[in-house]
């Protein structure tokens, strides 16, 4: 059986008697790139899968309201970036120094778990979140600037300007690695 691509499902107006089997479907077709965009957000595999089932569980609750102005997965991906942005800000909150005591170096996402080279997951984890979902989105997601505006709600314009200064940082930071 396979499974039409998150674009092509239909709004949960459209589907009332089926929207579970339509929310079913967006979450087996978009799990894994949202775990892969929101792990290098959060630079961390087990945080990540929290990010992911949160943004699941908010976009539940909320599919009776999406108003289909864009695909569906353009609207779960704002929202899970959105759950990683809070989660860095709270884990940004916790003493650093106090956890590194309790828990040891914390493990970082390798490179064969992720199919990206561990220094650009490490680069992309010291960006700004709204750089680094833009770059990830752009470049290993294939959106287009249009798609990854109406999945932040920025213009056209912001993503161009994030996703320029966005490679700037780095290119300067894989250059010094």
């Amino acid at each position: 059986m396979s499974i039409p691509p998150a674009a092509t499902l239909p709004a949960p107006s459209q589907v009332a008697d089926g929207a579970e089997a339509e929310f079913d479907r967006l979450y087996r077709s978009t799990y894994s790139r949202l775990l892969v965009l929101v792990t290098v957000l959060v630079q961390d595999r087990a945080a990540a899968e929290d990010c992911v089932q949160d943004a699941f569980v908010r976009a539940y609750a909320a599919w009776h309201t999406w108003r289909g102005d864009g695909t569906a997965e353009a609207w779960l991906y704002g929202i899970a970036i959105n759950v990683a942005r809070s989660y860095r800000r709270w884990s940004r909150l916790r003493s650093a120094g106090e956890l590194l005591r309790r828990l040891g170096q914390p493990r970082g996402v390798t490179a064969a778990n992720e199919g990206l080279r561990a220094e650009l997951v490490e680069a992309l984890g010291r960006l700004p979140a709204e750089q680094a979902a833009a770059i990830v989105l752009r470049h290993y997601h294939g959106y287009s600037n249009r798609d990854i505006a109406a999945v932040l709600h920025l213009p056209e314009s912001t993503v161009a300007s994030r996703l320029a200064k966005g490679k700037e940082r780095l290119r300067k930071a894989l250059s010094e690695a």
